[in-house]
């Protein structure tokens, strides 16, 4: 796959399937066996009530009593090829082939028949249709590429580097990445690590905790089976803190095992600051980036231009940015062309916000309130990043109290060590479960707040085709 495909979800095409009256049975078995297809389900108003679908599964003459629905509704549907009367498989209880048979049901009721042909629409990825189209060949059935629709967005199939989907569940638990939009995984993923490593800066918690990760890899206890999906993103936040240990000299604490390669924390407080907003403020200037790329691709030109997440916000972001670093450098031309952009993002803010809200007095008013919040809004997110910092600060500060009781306790001998040894470990211990807590939910609060905001201004919906078990008539 190239690279730019798999930062994109998988291009989807709008595809009727047309079958003879008589070969509609088949072609649902078949397209229930491929799974290659989202059947669209047309609006109550326009389809088939539920007891019209049930009498063709059933055959007309048959009545599906009460007890035999609820039976079905327990088990997982499977089918045949064959088709089988309702009385036939109650007499066998199959209830799992009666739930199949009513799932045909149900789709039949979403086909639109027309002089013997019956004609399903929906979505199927665009490099499955020639393999869609091969497997209902054989029954007679076509099937047509449409237009895409003017309405309706198409859903998500997101099947990008196998990198970015171990990260997956890190925006998937955030909402589903829309069709137009770039998927940001791997991004997400790399920022949050990065984040947690600053805030959870110690080689020994950090270690452990990418062993933990790799060994929820290996695990297959069923209690673990969803916390397995995001083994990758713990090993990657483990070493990532023992990377943020070695910068600060913290091993179990300020225990001297390791070499100070930056900077002590506590000794140096308003540096780690300072470096926690520059890392957060170059987080939020590539957030801007793939959010441009997606106002871009979610409405052309204008929507990139005057967007608070496109040409307009990143304008005003990146100025404000090129004049605090000109006067930090004393620069005079880098503060008067950061002044000038910020002057130009500002402008093509308040376009888009007038017009959205319409050209009189109230729009005038709501576009103003809009620009001011959207402000305080930027310079509250990059300031919010001081909180790497700052969690920084107290992982070394909690570390350095264990350290200094068990220092002196050891000191002290007799008694003594025990106590020392007990406060070590049970200290780490409680310090290595608490700050991993409150990192984890710091970074995904900056990933969620901050970054998220600004590459996503809607939700997608999840590509979901449908799929019947299919049996072989040697099963039954």
């Amino acid at each position: 796959m190239p690279w730019a495909e798999g930062l994109q979800p998988a291009r989807m095409s709008r595809v009727a399937i047309v079958a003879a009256d008589r070969r509609l049975r088949d072609t649902l078995v078949e397209l229930a066996r491929s799974g290659l297809m989202e059947v669209d389900i047309r609006p109550v108003g326009e389809r088939p009530s539920t007891e019209q679908a049930a009498a063709f599964a059933a055959g007309a003459s048959d009545h599906i009593a009460p007890a035999t629905r609820i039976a079905a509704d327990r088990v997982t549907a499977r089918v045949t090829a064959r088709a089988r009367g309702i009385d036939e498989l109650e007499r066998a209880e199959r209830w799992d082939l009666i739930a199949g048979e009513l799932e045909l049901g149900r789709m039949t009721a979403q086909a639109i028949k027309r002089r013997g042909a019956a004609v399903l629409v929906g979505w199927t990825p665009r490099a499955r249709v020639a393999e869609l189209s091969g497997r209902l060949a054989a029954l007679g059935t076509a099937v047509q590429e449409l237009p895409p629709p003017a309405t309706a967005e198409a859903p998500t199939l997101l099947v990008g580097p196998r990198a970015g989907r171990s990260l997956r569940p890190l925006v998937d638990t955030y909402g589903t990445v829309p069709y137009a939009d770039i998927d940001p995984a791997l991004f997400a993923g790399l920022s949050y690590i990065l984040m947690f490593g600053a805030m959870f800066g110690d080689v020994g918690h950090g270690m452990i905790l990418a062993a933990l990760g790799l060994s929820l890899r290996r695990t297959h206890h069923p209690a673990l089976a969803s916390a397995r999906r995001v083994w990758a993103l713990i090993v990657g936040a483990g070493l990532a803190g023992a990377g943020g240990g070695l910068l600060y000299g913290e091993m179990f604490g300020p225990t001297g095992l390791v070499p100070v390669v930056w900077l002590r924390p506590l000794d140096q407080p308003v540096m780690l600051l300072v470096v926690g907003v520059i890392v957060g403020s170059v987080l939020l200037g590539v957030s801007y980036v793939i959010g441009m790329a997606n106002r871009w691709r979610e409405g052309g030109a204008g929507r990139l231009l005057y967007a608070s997440s496109g040409i307009a916000g990143t304008s005003a972001y990146l100025g404000a940015g090129a004049a605090v670093t000109g006067t930090v450098v004393g620069s005079p031309a880098l503060q008067v062309a950061g002044v000038a952009i910020v002057a130009l993002g500002l402008v093509l803010l308040f376009a888009g916000f007038l017009g959205a809200a319409g050209g009189a007095p109230t729009g005038v008013l709501q576009a103003l309130v809009e620009l001011f919040d959207t402000i305080v809004r930027t310079a509250a997110n990059a300031l919010s990043f001081a909180r790497l910092a700052a969690f920084g600060l107290a992982h070394a500060t909690i570390s350095g109290i264990i350290w200094a009781a068990t220092t002196a306790l050891w000191t002290s001998g007799g008694a003594g060590l025990p106590a020392a040894a007990l406060i070590f470990i049970v200290g780490n211990v409680l310090a290595f479960a608490l700050e991993a807590l409150v990192a984890a939910l710091q970074a995904l609060r900056l990933e969620y707040y901050e970054l998220f905001s600004r590459i996503f201004t809607g939700e997608g919906r999840v590509f979901a085709p449908w799929r019947v078990t299919v049996i072989d008539e040697e099963d039954l």
